[in-house]
């Protein structure tokens, strides 16, 4: 009992003698960091504002105060170490040789983070752009340092890895999305008159871009049919719900002018073999 008496005095005059030479530094280094803390928020909320008022691209903006917010932390934390005395050199190698065998470890999200700053400071598209890639198509939400975020018409989130996008063939169509197709007509129709009553049928949607302008005329003499090819531009938000309503008015249209869609046709032939030819023969 008296050891563990002796024990516990000793405990408490290391403590006491460790307050009362280290409160201040103690004391400080949390002011130190507090103080930190609230002006690094400060100067990303205030360098994140003024990036907007400039009509900077939000993703870069956010990128810029995150980073502004990082380093001043950084700085922070390296003043609150010096005020214990304690010297940075052998804490920064022995953090180089953590980062190096950690970058092993973990190579696929660096690639991640690496590519997702090529993205940022290159910007091949925008929050609002319309991007395939990867064989998805969407509109984009968020371009974070790790990953892309897209959402579609059903309102479904696309999340795809940034290395997935840096060095693949990219589409951006800014917010709209190309509707390309093909309407087959008999031969005998007026092809002119078909691609008239398209270009009308197209004009009657708001949803259909106007600039750039529909785009509609004679493409291939198809075997049973003359091929009508149209392109036009529709917003990625509602697509198919455009596609659809668009492509019920021009059967409608087409219908009402005469306009008819053949089907496809086979001409078969028999050619029968008179009975006394050469090659027929009696068993």
């Amino acid at each position: 009992m008296e050891e563990k008496l002796t024990t516990l005095q000793t405990f408490i005059n290391t403590a006491v003698e460790f307050l009362v030479n280290y409160s201040f530094q103690i004391i400080g280094a949390l002011i130190i960091i507090v103080a930190g803390v609230l002006a690094s928020n400060w100067a990303s909320n205030f360098l994140f504002k003024t990036f907007q008022k400039n009509n900077l691209d939000i993703t870069l903006s956010k990128f810029l105060a995150g980073v502004i917010k990082v380093l001043l932390l950084s700085f922070v934390f390296l003043i609150a170490l010096g005020n214990f005395g304690i010297t940075i050199a052998p804490f920064i190698a022995a953090l180089g040789a953590l980062s190096f065998g950690a970058s092993m470890a973990i190579q696929g999200p660096l690639s991640n983070y690496g590519a997702g700053v090529s993205i940022i400071m290159s910007r091949p598209f925008v929050v609002g752009d319309t991007i395939t890639v990867c064989g998805v198509s969407g509109l984009v939400k968020e371009v974070k340092l790790a990953c892309t975020t897209l959402t579609d018409e059903d309102g479904i989130k696309i999340t795809i890895p940034n290395k997935q996008i840096v060095g693949e063939i990219l589409h951006n169509s800014s917010v709209n999305r190309i509707v390309e197709a093909t309407i087959g007509i008999k031969y005998e129709n007026d092809p002119e008159t078909a691609i008239r009553v398209i270009r009308e049928t197209l004009g009657r949607f708001p949803e259909v871009v106007k600039q750039p302008a529909a785009q509609v005329g004679l493409q291939e003499w198809g075997d049973s049919s003359l091929d009508i090819g149209l392109r036009y531009w529709i917003p990625t938000s509602k697509y198919f719900q455009t596609l659809y309503a668009v492509n019920l008015a021009l059967h409608k249209d087409l219908a009402a002018a005469g306009i008819e869609m053949p089907y496809p046709q086979r001409e078969v032939r028999i050619l029968s073999q008179p009975q006394n030819s050469p090659s027929s023969f009696n068993r």
